[in-house]
């Protein structure tokens, strides 16, 4: 499953947050995902603490412990999403209930 999620950075902890993800590795964040969770894109709004992020997991758990990992510094807005070919399957398969 895609994951979409948006977040927006605890008032007055934008510096130290933004110090503390520049100083990471990719490596180490992958370890925060787990091996479970796989970063499709990410964007950042750093002049209002904000971005938006797609992940892609099979595993909801893992998916839950990296955005906890992160919720100390943020509040996350978590919505399932699907790809145009996803989608347009869906729209087939209601077509065809009806």
């Amino acid at each position: 499953m895609k994951i979409l999620t948006t977040w927006q950075i605890h008032e007055g902890k934008l510096h130290d947050t933004l110090a503390l993800f520049s100083e990471m590795t990719t490596e180490q964040e992958e370890s925060l995902m787990g091996g479970e969770v796989t970063l499709i894109g990410r964007w950042h709004d750093l002049v209002r603490g904000t971005g938006v992020a797609v992940f892609e997991t099979k595993n909801a758990e893992a998916f839950s412990l990296f955005t906890l990992n992160w919720n100390k510094y943020m509040d996350f807005d978590v919505s399932i999403v699907v790809d145009d070919e996803e989608a347009r399957n869906v729209g087939k398969q209601m077509v065809n209930e009806v």
